[in-house]
């Protein structure tokens, strides 16, 4: 007997069939209505191929990736497998820093872990994060790698808040400019909440 067709009227459901006819439900999980979606899963994946392939023309094939924790995570993963795609080789590595906590503005107390990225004299790094507000973040960690050797520091961020500067910092490539608004989703957090979201969203308020 034929596979047949199931009809799917839930707006919430995705219907997709396969090569051979099987109808495959999958549940997509609506917005949360406390949330404003201000870039969808669509339009964060375009932006991203964009800046792949910028940073594949610009950089060298073999590069060290430092990532900078907790909030990049998705945006490093999903950017390191399109630098793949673009025939890029990267070695990753991770640095923890936070100065908002559980709070939606910055303490302007800059948090730091971890031991740091292995030797790196001589090597050309893309350094990422996820949110460019003060510089104060950005500003230390591409210093750091330069005065550890760094031969080149290229900075990308998923989001610039250019009126939040302090510290006068400017990323070599940026995902999407965005006005003084606490985001969450694709990562990032609002007290350890909201990473899992797909889309990028702003908190009420």
């Amino acid at each position: 007997m034929p596979p047949q067709r199931t009809r799917v009227s839930c707006a919430s459901q995705d219907r997709r069939v396969t090569e051979k006819g099987y109808l495959i439900v999958q549940s997509v999980p609506a917005p949360d209505p406390e949330i404003e979606v201000l870039f969808t899963a669509d339009q964060i994946a375009q932006r991203l191929d964009q800046l792949a392939t910028s940073l594949g023309a610009r950089l060298p094939r073999e590069i060290v990736v430092v990532s900078l924790l907790k909030g990049s995570f998705m945006f490093t993963a999903d950017l390191i497998r399109m630098l793949h795609s673009h025939g890029l080789i990267c070695r990753v590595e991770f640095i923890t820093a936070s100065s908002y906590g559980d709070d939606t503005t910055s303490s302007g107390e800059l948090k730091i872990s971890g031991s740091g990225p292995r030797d790196i004299t001589g090597a050309p790094v893309l350094l990422i994060d996820d949110i460019l507000d003060t510089g104060r973040t950005l500003h230390w960690a591409a210093g750091s790698l330069r005065g550890a050797g760094a031969d080149e520091v290229v900075t990308c961020v998923l989001l610039d808040k250019p009126s939040r500067r302090v510290v006068p910092f400017e990323a070599d490539l940026v995902g999407f400019t965005i006005p003084d608004r606490f985001v969450v989703g694709y990562g990032i957090d609002y007290a350890q909440r909201y990473r899992e979201l797909p889309y990028i969203g702003a908190m009420p308020g």
